[in-house]
């Protein structure tokens, strides 16, 4: 099975309006919040479509919907930046799942190599460092640093963490999809 335009629409439909993690935004704001910073920044459309998709995996886990804490305060590292991609493979680029992909590692490395990053962390995306393996040693930074699409993945992460802000105005999902039928495998 591979996701199109509007099954990805129909997720955000009907559990986007869930909280993300402990923070004082929607899944759905999230998304439109990174994919927003991604084209402020001057991000391409395949970098833009994956900052909206980064935590589709969320939306997918049916046991999110029924959890009574968000899964790091469970003690749960649910492996979310996995959960979408074979079903994004057949919609999509590598340039857009591989940030995907990485975005969980680039936090990692972040903290590794950018010691005032970790004090920007919230405290869900503290939990959840602990449990994907925390900060990365020297080693696993350069090899991080090596792969291709790592750039892209540490810009992923760097809005990752700005996308929490309660009450920002975004363009809607329709604006940002658009973008992602732009990038679509044909």
């Amino acid at each position: 099975m591979t996701l199109d335009l509007a099954e990805i629409a129909r997720l955000f439909a009907e559990r986007g309006a869930l909280a993300y993690a402990g923070e004082p935004v929607s899944q759905l704001e999230h998304a439109l919040q990174c994919a927003w910073l991604a084209e402020q920044a001057g991000a391409g459309d395949t970098l833009v479509t994956a900052a909206l998709l980064h935590d589709l995996g969320h939306l997918l886990i049916a046991e999110h919907q029924t959890l009574s804490a968000s899964p790091t305060e469970l003690g749960i590292d649910d492996r979310h930046q996995y959960i979408a991609l074979p079903l994004l493979r057949g919609a999509f680029d590598v340039a857009v799942r591989e940030p995907i992909r990485l975005h969980v590692d680039a936090k990692r490395y972040l903290c590794a190599t950018r010691p005032a990053y970790f004090s920007k962390l919230s405290p869900d995306s503290v939990r959840s460092l602990a449990l994907q393996g925390g900060v990365m040693d020297d080693e696993a930074a350069q090899r991080f640093a090596g792969l291709p699409w790592s750039g892209d993945a540490v810009r992923l992460r760097l809005w990752d963490e700005e996308a929490k802000a309660e009450g920002l105005k975004t363009p809607p999902l329709a604006h940002f999809l658009a973008t992602a039928a732009r990038v679509m495998l044909r």
